[in-house]
């Protein structure tokens, strides 16, 4: 054949892989400060490696935990601040690990897009990095989709994978939860990352933009409040774990809220009383609440409502626990205790209501 005609290009078609080649330039120092014990946090090869014997664990069980940060993505494409969403990621998948006791060892990440805009690309890494450190695991590998005719415009999407590991003996929940077992509260940042369609049609509803000064906070844009990453409870409950047998279980407040998540480590035969009266609810709830005329049942099986994590621990101890979490930095609250339940009883008993008022 001859003549000048050339043929289509991969470019041509919308991926553009010299982008991707520059968004991993800038991305390689911000993985390299997430290295830990048994990982370099070095990029670039086919995979990532993990060195589990340089931890030190002597009969270790491995937790995986994957998730992403669903509809709170289109607020920080909408309101271009991409530098927290993945905060999010990370939290996401980690709290999930603490809640089995686990040490989160090293984190991947997926994000597909459109079209690769580097510096957007890097800006969403650089949070999942700073929560990588915070979680104190290793970023070690990840993957950039740039795939046109999916996604459209600036949207992209995130997936995130964690993997941790705990000793034999110490998985959570322990055996032995028993009725008279407290229920320790840890406070959240905020909405974290669940109910972000309800959170984005209430926005809808209130004919606020994400640049509108946020009602429950006037030293804030709407969009930036609500772009507020989710709290990463590593740190303080893995100390508590490791001091205190006393502590039995953790569970994670995500989507389900108190109703869904609560009974997920409770053995069969027992549910919990919650004294919905010493939930302090952060505004933003109370406004969520008023201005989409939400209910209280759909509040606690929705959001958090200011609780991020809750803590199973033996009465008597339940002290020494809460002060060892609020020396971590942890808001703790007393929210109730576990029960026995007969039959189809509800496995969550609420007693009193939330402050929703606005």
């Amino acid at each position: 054949m001859t003549g000048s005609k050339r043929g289509l290009t991969y470019a041509q078609s919308g991926v553009d892989i010299d982008a991707g080649n520059r968004m991993v330039e800038l991305i390689k120092p911000l993985v390299r400060a997430t290295a830990r014990r048994g990982a370099d946090a070095e990029i670039g090869g086919f995979g990532g490696l993990f060195d589990l014997a340089a931890c030190g664990f002597k009969d270790p069980v491995l937790v995986a935990a994957t998730d992403g940060v669903g509809t709170k993505v289109k607020v920080a494409i909408e309101t271009g601040r991409h530098d927290t969403i993945g905060i999010d990621l990370v939290a996401m998948s980690v709290n999930d690990l603490v809640v089995q006791g686990a040490e989160p060892l090293f984190f991947l990440d997926y994000i597909a897009c459109g079209k690769l805009d580097p510096e957007i690309g890097a800006a969403v890494v650089a949070g999942i990095a700073e929560g990588c450190r915070e979680a104190r695991c290793a970023l070690i590998g990840g993957e950039t989709a740039e795939m046109p005719g999916v996604y459209h415009g600036g949207d992209y999407d995130l997936a995130g994978f964690a993997v941790g590991a705990v000793e034999r003996g110490a998985v959570l929940p322990r055996t032995g939860i028993e009725a008279g077992d407290v229920l320790i509260g840890l406070q959240s940042s905020g909405v974290h990352t669940n109910g972000y369609s309800l959170v984005r049609k209430t926005v809808e509803t209130s004919g606020l933009g994400w640049s509108a000064r946020a009602p429950f906070d006037s030293t804030r844009m709407l969009g930036e409040a609500l772009l507020t990453p989710t709290r990463i409870y590593v740190k303080s409950c893995l100390a508590a774990v490791r001091k205190f047998k006393a502590l039995k279980a953790l569970a994670h407040i995500t989507g389900g809220g108190f109703t869904d998540n609560i009974p997920r480590v409770l053995p069969k035969g027992f549910g919990v009383e919650l004294d919905l009266t010493r939930v302090p609810v952060p505004a933003v709830f109370r406004w969520l609440a008023g201005t989409g005329g939400i209910d209280q049942p759909e509040m606690l099986r929705t959001f958090n409502c200011g609780i991020g994590m809750i803590a199973v621990v033996a009465a008597g101890q339940d002290e020494a626990v809460a002060d060892l979490l609020a020396s971590e930095g942890e808001n703790v609250l007393r929210l109730g205790a576990v029960v026995p339940i007969e039959g189809n009883a509800p496995r969550v008993i609420f007693s009193g209501q939330l402050d929703l008022a606005w």
